[in-house]
Formats: C-alpha cells, sequence, structure tokens
C-alpha cells in the first residue's frame, strides 16, 4: 500500500488571506483522514505564509488522536522568525513520526530541487542524528541522483523523497524526455531500496500523473497538496482524497 498524506498548506494559505479560522485547517485535516488519507504533510515557513506554528501544534495532536502519520517539512536551516522557532524547535516540540529536510530558502514560492549533500552534508548530519534520538523518521528531498541517494544515506536518512516537480511536468508536456525522466526516478529508487533507505515522492503530482508514478519501485508514501485542493474545489475534499487514495491503490 502505498500511503497518502495530505499537504494541508493550501488551505491555509487561503485561511491567511483573510482575518479569523476560516477555513479551519485542522477541521480540512480532520475531513482528509474521514476520507481515507493515511496522513498529514505540513510545510511551515519562517514567513508563515501558510502553515503556522500553531497549526502544527494543532495538527499534531489531531494525528495523535487518530494513530495516523504526521509529516513536519521544511528547511532545517531556517531560524527564529518572529513568533517562527526555527524548524527544528518546532519538530523537536510537536515530536511528528517523519521530518522530510527541505532545501528551500526563506523567500523561495516553492520546493524546486533536491539537496546537494557534497555542501550540505556535513551541516546535516547533526541534525539528523538529533533528529533520530528523538525518534523522528528523517526524509531528505533529493534529486534523482544516485551519488546523492549514496550519501544521504551515509549522512544518517532513513528515507528519501524523490523530487518529482520535472517528471510531473514532463508529463503534462507530453515531453520526449519523460521516458528518460522516469526511468531515473526508477533507477534513484531501486538503488535507495538497494542502501537501505524507504522511498517516498513529492511534488506536481495528480490524478493524470500519478497512476504511472505510483508504479516506481518500493514507493511507500507520496505528499500532496496544490493539486488535490484544486481537485477538492470541484469534487469536494472528502471525493478528491478517496480519489487519489484509489489512484494510488490502482482503482
Amino acid at each position: 500500500m502505498i500511503a497518502l498524506s495530505v499537504n494541508l498548506n493550501k488551505i491555509a494559505l487561503i485561511r491567511n488571506s483573510r482575518e479569523g479560522n476560516y477555513p479551519d485547517v485542522v477541521a480540512h485535516g480532520r475531513t482528509c483522514l474521514d476520507a481515507g488519507a493515511h496522513g498529514i504533510t505540513v510545510h511551515p515557513r519562517p514567513d508563515q505564509r501558510h502553515i503556522r506554528p500553531q497549526d502544527v501544534r494543532d495538527l499534531s495532536t489531531l494525528c495523535a488522536s487518530r494513530k495516523v502519520e504526521f509529516n513536519v517539512e521544511g528547511n532545517p536551516f531556517a531560524g527564529v522568525m518572529g513568533s517562527y522557532p526555527g524548524l527544528l524547535p518546532l519538530v523537536l516540540e510537536t515530536r511528528p513520526q517523519q521530518c522530510t529536510l527541505v532545501p528551500d530558502s526563506d523567500d523561495q514560492l516553492t520546493s524546486d530541487h533536491g539537496f546537494d549533500l557534497t555542501r550540505d552534508g556535513a551541516r546535516l548530519e547533526p541534525i539528523i542524528r538529533q533528529l533520530r534520538d528523538a525518534g523522528i523518521r528523517v526524509s531528505l528531498f533529493m534529486d534523482p541522483d544516485k551519488t546523492q541517494i549514496g550519501l544521504a544515506k551515509e549522512v544518517g536518512a532513513d528515507r528519501i523523497e524523490l523530487y518529482t516537480g520535472p517528471y510531473a511536468e514532463a508529463v503534462s508536456r507530453q515531453s520526449p524526455e519523460l521516458e528518460s525522466i522516469f526511468a531515473a526516478h526508477c533507477a534513484a529508487a531501486e538503488h535507495a531500496l538497494y542502501l537501505g533507505l524507504g522511498v517516498n515522492a513529492g511534488h506536481d503530482l495528480n490524478l493524470i500523473n500519478l497512476p504511472r508514478y505510483r508504479t516506481l519501485p518500493g514507493l511507500q508514501e507520496v505528499s500532496i497538496g496544490h493539486a488535490l485542493t484544486v481537485d477538492a474545489i470541484s469534487m469536494g475534499m472528502a471525493n478528491a482524497v478517496a480519489a487519489y487514495v484509489n489512484c494510488l491503490a490502482g482503482k
């Protein structure tokens, strides 16, 4: 079974466009879990443009009450900014089952590349150790590069999350490069499995490109937010979640 973790950032983004708590991020998380999602993902950023620290705390409580996975992702090097305490303190406070470390800058619109561990590996290693010592599984956001994936194993990661943006773009453009891109992802996944790493994936996955990507060797989990939220506008949130769960199950 490939787990679906629903990213709630876009729900928080809509909420933050007005005063108050509408739409309610936790209520939408509850709807997603009721509809069959296997977990919840959030990506808090220092500017708090969408998910805020209190959302992380509240969703941690929700996931604990449902005994489902909570995945907090973000830049491990982001420091304190206003009421944002920094990723590592927030994760150690809320103790999610998984922390996905992502190399995005504070002003980046969205994640668009994996780690270069020849540059960042030494800085990441003590962070990964601290998270694992706290009982938190660590996943690193990675491009489908076998050399870099080997370094992910060396610095202590438990899993990798393959960045699927180029794959999704190739599908949407019907690019002649699609076959080579997908082959690279399959080779990367197989190499990760050989090294003993788990395999997650995410970024721009949707109901069009997911049926093929779900066949990736050893794929354990996908986190999907933007496309699922867009589909929910026409389908309803519960129906959209069910559609993605069914897609991952090959139905």
